[in-house]
C-alpha cells in the first residue's frame, strides 16, 4: 500500500482526479498526479447505474482492487455510507484495506445514498455517523490506512452543522474531513479555517460548489483535492463525438492525436507482459537444450 500520510505531511496540495477503471487510473498515474481518486459515481456509471447507492461494498472493493494493483500512487476510494451500521463499516474498513488502497471516504447520509451534488440528500443522526467513524479507525489494521469523514450536512441542514460533525469525525479518529458540496466561495474558504484537521475538497464542474482554480484551493489550506468526474465526463463527450463521427461520415474517426495500437497496448503494460514471454522461452530453451546435451552422452 502506497503512504497517503506521508503526502499529507508536505506542504503541496494532493491533486487526486478520479478513476472509474483501470483505464483512467493508469492514465492519471502516467500523467503525474500523487494519488488516484477511485469514484463512486463513476464506478456506479461504469456497471450501469446511477450514483444512487446501487452498487454494493464487494462491487466497489473488487474495482478498487484491480485499480491499485496497476499503479503506483495511493488509491483513495469512495466507500459510500459503510454500507450499513458499525459493524457493516468494521468489514467494509478490513476488505478495502486488504485490497491495497491508501484510504476511503465514508459520509453521513442514509442508505441508499445519493450523488453529493444532487437535491433531496437524507443523512443520519450525528452519534450515529460518529458511531461509525470510531468503528473504522478501531477497524484497520496499519495507522498508514487514512479514514476520510464525509458530511453531507451543508445541504441537509446548514453549513454550521457540517462543520460541526467535521470536527466529531476528526475527534472520534478520523484523518481528514470532506465537507461535502459547500455552495458559496464564502463557504468554500471557511471550511479550513473552521475545521480544526486538514481538509478535502470536492474539484467537480457542474455541481453545487463553484468551481475555483487549484492554486486558490491550496492557498485557502486544504490538503486534499478530488476530482470524480472530470475523466468520466471527457470519456463520454468524446465517445459521443466519435459515435457520432461514423455514424454521419461511414468513415473511421481519426484523432490526430492516437496512438499506434503497439503504443497503445504499451501504455497498459505490454512490455512488461512481452519480458514474463521472452523469460519464459529463454528457460524453456536453457532446459530443452540441458536434456539434449543428457540425451547425447547416454
Amino acid at each position: 500500500m502506497n503512504s497517503l500520510k506521508a503526502l499529507l505531511q508536505r506542504s503541496e496540495l494532493i491533486v487526486a482526479p478520479g478513476a472509474y477503471d483501470c483505464i483512467t487510473a493508469r492514465l492519471i498515474a502516467q500523467g503525474g498526479f500523487p494519488a488516484v481518486y477511485m469514484t463512486g459515481a463513476g464506478t456506479a456509471a461504469a456497471a450501469g447505474f446511477p450514483d444512487y447507492g446501487l452498487v454494493t461494498m464487494t462491487e466497489m472493493v473488487e474495482n478498487a482492487r484491480r485499480i491499485a494493483a496497476v499503479v503506483n500512487v495511493p488509491v483513495i476510494a469512495d466507500a459510500d455510507t459503510g454500507y450499513g451500521n458499525e459493524l457493516n463499516v468494521t468489514r467494509t474498513i478490513r476488505e478495502f484495506e486488504r485490497a491495497g488502497v491508501a484510504a476511503v471516504h465514508l459520509e453521513d447520509q442514509e442508505f441508499p445514498k445519493r450523488c453529493g451534488h444532487l437535491d433531496d440528500k437524507r443523512i443520519i443522526d450525528r452519534e450515529a455517523f460518529l458511531l461509525k467513524i470510531r468503528a473504522a479507525a478501531a477497524a484497520r489494521r496499519t495507522p498508514e490506512f487514512v479514514i476520510i469523514a464525509r458530511t453531507d450536512a451543508r445541504a441537509v441542514v446548514d453549513l454550521d452543522e457540517a462543520v460541526s460533525r467535521a470536527n466529531g469525525a476528526l475527534e472520534a479518529g478520523a484523518d481528514l474531513a470532506f465537507v461535502e458540496a459547500p455552495q458559496t466561495l464564502d463557504e468554500i474558504a471557511a471550511i479550513p479555517k473552521r475545521v480544526r484537521g486538514p481538509c478535502l475538497l470536492n474539484w467537480i464542474a457542474g455541481g453545487k460548489t463553484p468551481l475555483v482554480d487549484l492554486d486558490t484551493v491550496a492557498q485557502l489550506g486544504y490538503r486534499l483535492a478530488i476530482a470524480p468526474g472530470l475523466l468520466l465526463s471527457r470519456a463520454v463527450s468524446a465517445c459521443e463525438s466519435a459515435l457520432a463521427k461514423l455514424k454521419a461520415e461511414a468513415v473511421y474517426p481519426v484523432n490526430a492525436t492516437e496512438p499506434s495500437v503497439r503504443a497503445l497496448f504499451d501504455r497498459f503494460g505490454a512490455r512488461e507482459w512481452d519480458a514474463v514471454r521472452e523469460r519464459a522461452s529463454e528457460s524453456s530453451s536453457r532446459v530443452l537444450d540441458a536434456d539434449l546435451r543428457g540425451r547425447r552422452r547416454r
